[in-house]
């Protein structure tokens, strides 16, 4: 396999870091773009051919007539993708199964899996504050090997015995709760329903990138939700229920040689995050509410209003060496212009002490410790050339990298694709 042949892009901070547009960059570079984590909990929007797109499973590669592949490590919603396939449609892209692969071993959610987390959520002393979209219970059932899976729709027989085994666990759950019960001849219905639609781009997916590889393809993983979501190494127990290390994308394809990829990391210039979990650079009141109104910081799924703050080099350190990140993608840098000052997170001061790694509890009582930069007045906006930018916005960028010990490689000034500095393609190749 020749050298920058495979490239992994994942979120470096709590998610919405603008990985959609990134990938939407490297996707005219690639040969194929697949999907390897998450499922319809992520959103990504991107304006391509003249439009926006907002995509939560497709993989963005489609809009460039990219083939696109959904791996076993993506749970899968088929009401959620034909919807979204749909609406794709209505503006003109007609995703058709030689264009998209959905891997044989994905597991499905189900409607089921949205009642029993909506009920378990609002049993929480401390709510996580999810999605609600099932995604968790789903990846639950897979590793209490009780999943269905999208290969499972080809056999009736097979069938009807995975799902009198799935509901035999959650009806348990549901009635101990107080909630209503499924019934099997209803999900069993539903599922026979929508297999037509779905099997015919139903197929084994590790051949399939094996073969790739071997004609020289380029390969580019997209990755979900970011590595301080990942259910190991983020900020527990306010994660994600998966895995979202670029190691993941070898497990979650069954193609093991996506570990020799490079791997990009994406981050903003400040933070965000949605939902609950402690935040030590978070800014309240009306400095966190003007940064939201400047980045346009509101879910794709959700509209839920995200949370800001200024930029955490130390838990950006820690993700970048548990996800295996070896350059950074820094995104909204033009959210920052105008500042008098930036700030950004060195440390945190715990009970007297000072520490420079995340603890594996965020405390309350946690505070970040900051050092303090010079702003820039002149916008950074549309700027596609490094040595363009005002000298402080350089001089950010180069101390975030002294930082984080790795070298940004790309620097987003606004949300066009191409309003981006590509120092150096994760590909090797021109932008």
């Amino acid at each position: 396999m020749k050298t920058n042949q495979q490239c992994i892009v994942m979120g470096a901070q709590w998610g919405d870091e603008g990985k959609g547009k990134i990938v939407d960059l490297l996707a005219a570079q690639a040969d194929r773009v697949i999907r390897f984590n998450g499922g319809n909990n992520a959103g990504h929007t991107l304006v391509a051919r003249g439009k926006m797109w907002k995509l939560n499973l497709l993989p963005c590669g489609l809009l460039h007539g990219r083939p696109g592949i959904i791996g076993s490590g993506v749970v899968l919603n088929p009401e959620a993708l034909f919807r979204e396939m749909d609406a794709v449609q209505q503006q003109g892209l007609d995703v058709s199964p030689d264009q998209l692969i959905v891997s044989d071993r994905t597991a499905l959610v189900l409607p089921v899996h949205h009642q029993v987390e909506a009920a378990e959520e609002s049993r929480r002393r401390r709510p996580i504050g999810t999605t609600l979209r099932g995604i968790g219970p789903a990846i639950q059932d897979k590793a209490g090997r009780r999943a269905i899976r999208a290969g499972d729709l080809a056999d009736a027989a097979l069938l009807e015995e995975r799902v009198e085994d799935l509901l035999s666990y959650h009806n348990a759950l549901l009635t101990g709760w107080g909630e209503p019960t499924v019934k099997k001849e209803t999900l069993l219905q539903q599922l026979l329903a929508l297999a037509p639609r779905l099997l015919p781009y139903v197929a084994a997916v590790p051949p399939l990138l094996e073969a790739s590889a071997r004609t020289g393809e380029r390969l580019l993983y997209e990755g979900a939700q970011a590595i301080l979501l990942d259910v190991d190494h983020g900020t527990y127990p306010y994660v994600t229920s998966s895995h979202t290390a670029a190691a993941q994308a070898a497990l979650g394809t069954g193609y093991g040689a996506a570990v020799q990829a490079t791997v990009l990391g994406v981050c903003k210039a400040y933070t965000t995050r949605v939902g609950n979990g402690l935040f030590p650079t978070e800014l309240s009141g009306p400095e966190g509410d003007a940064l939201r109104e400047r980045g346009g910081e509101y879910g794709v799924n959700t509209g839920r209003p995200r949370r800001c703050g200024w930029f955490d080099a130390v838990t950006v350190r820690a993700g970048i060496r548990a996800g295996g990140i070896q350059s950074l993608a820094l995104t909204k840098l033009d959210v920052l212009d105008g500042m008098v000052e930036v700030k950004v997170a060195t440390g945190y001061r715990f009970k007297g002490q000072l520490l420079k790694e995340p603890p594996a509890s965020l405390s309350e009582e946690l505070n970040a410790v900051y050092e303090t930069l010079p702003g820039w007045r002149r916008p950074t906006a549309g700027i596609r050339d490094f040595q363009e930018l005002p000298e402080e916005a350089r001089n950010f960028v180069r101390r975030i990298e002294e930082l984080v010990d790795v070298p940004v490689t790309m620097v987003s000034t606004g949300a066009h694709r191409d309003d981006t500095i590509v120092l150096e393609s994760p590909f090797g190749v021109a932008s």
